[in-house]
């Protein structure tokens, strides 16, 4: 197996990952690289590692390429039978590495391509890590704020209808922890690049469906994720990408007239209900956050419009 974890600034956190992959057992299989893309940091997170603790490989960038492109840099033209990417605010369990590896290696899981494992947060609670496949429904819910709302009546593709208290097949798990099958990665072509950050996982877990493999969530391995990690730094960026991917999402998965609908929605709709949230809480700094994200979302706009139609 090899491990691809893809740094930006992530400080302390990258060094606590490492040493947790250090301290997870290895029975089911051999730790053959653990790769680290450093995507342009600057708080100096990539000079104090342990380079003689485990098999280490670091790439450094000198911008920031994106999330997707850094993983595919990462697992490069790997020939281990699985990839784990697995973000810098993650922190291993004793058992985090080999009971999903013991899941996958069982014969009659041979087409489950990606399997994820419960995340639990600081108050040690379990976090709602899996996704339905979005249609465009799902997204218009969110993007009115309809799932605040009613979240019985108006779901997302967050599922957080179900406790993740107990392993199941599903459409999506989380990218944080993100175990995938060489093979399948190297049918795929790896991420797609078109998503600079957000949503890229979620098109692999669909792409990978759509070829015939499926996703697990394996509640009975667990390992710890800070909640926001390192894109706590950027707030209104964080927004501006994850509006971005959707867009995205929407053109390359749906037909041009839901896709269509979807980008004006997210253009000309969502920011007046983002602001009236805000503004309902009195936070100035969300108002001034929601201003700056879709600045850079209208800034960009015909640049995501010819990008969502690059073939």
């Amino acid at each position: 197996m090899n491990i691809v974890i893809v740094n930006w600034n992530a400080g302390d956190l990258l060094r606590e990952c490492m040493q947790s992959i250090r301290d997870a057992t290895r029975h089911n299989f051999t730790l053959r690289q653990v790769i680290i893309v450093d995507n342009a940091s600057t708080d100096g997170s990539m000079d104090a590692l342990d380079k003689s603790a485990l098999p280490l490989t670091t790439i450094r960038n000198p911008e920031n390429v994106g999330f997707g492109a850094a993983c595919n840099q990462g697992a490069g033209h790997s020939e281990a039978d699985y990839v784990l990417f697995l973000n810098p605010d993650m922190r291993l369990f004793e058992a985090s590495l080999d009971k999903p590896i013991g899941f996958m290696e069982q014969e009659n899981n041979s087409r489950v391509g990606i399997c994820g494992i419960q995340l639990v947060d600081d108050d040690k609670q379990i976090s709602k890590t899996c996704a339905r496949f979005p249609t465009p429904a799902l997204f218009f819910n969110k993007m009115a704020g309809l799932d605040k709302l009613g979240p019985r009546l108006f779901r997302t593709h967050f599922v957080t209808d179900w406790d993740h208290d107990e392993d199941r097949t599903v459409d999506h798990v989380m990218g944080a922890f993100y175990l995938v099958r060489g093979s399948l990665f190297a049918q795929l072509g790896g991420f797609d690049e078109r998503f600079f950050v957000y949503l890229e996982d979620l098109d692999f877990s669909y792409r990978a469906h759509q070829a015939g493999w499926s996703s697990y969530y394996l509640a009975s391995a667990k390992a710890y994720h800070r909640s926001g990690g390192t894109s706590q730094q950027v707030k209104a960026r964080r927004m501006f990408y994850a509006l971005r991917s959707r867009i995205l999402y929407g053109y390359k998965h749906f037909d041009r007239w839901q896709a269509g609908g979807l980008m004006a929605g997210t253009l000309l709709l969502e920011p007046l209900i983002r602001l009236l949230h805000a503004a309902s809480r009195l936070s100035w700094r969300a108002i001034r956050e929601v201003l700056r994200a879709y600045f850079l979302l209208y800034a960009d706009a015909p640049r995501i419009f010819w990008t969502a139609h690059k073939t």
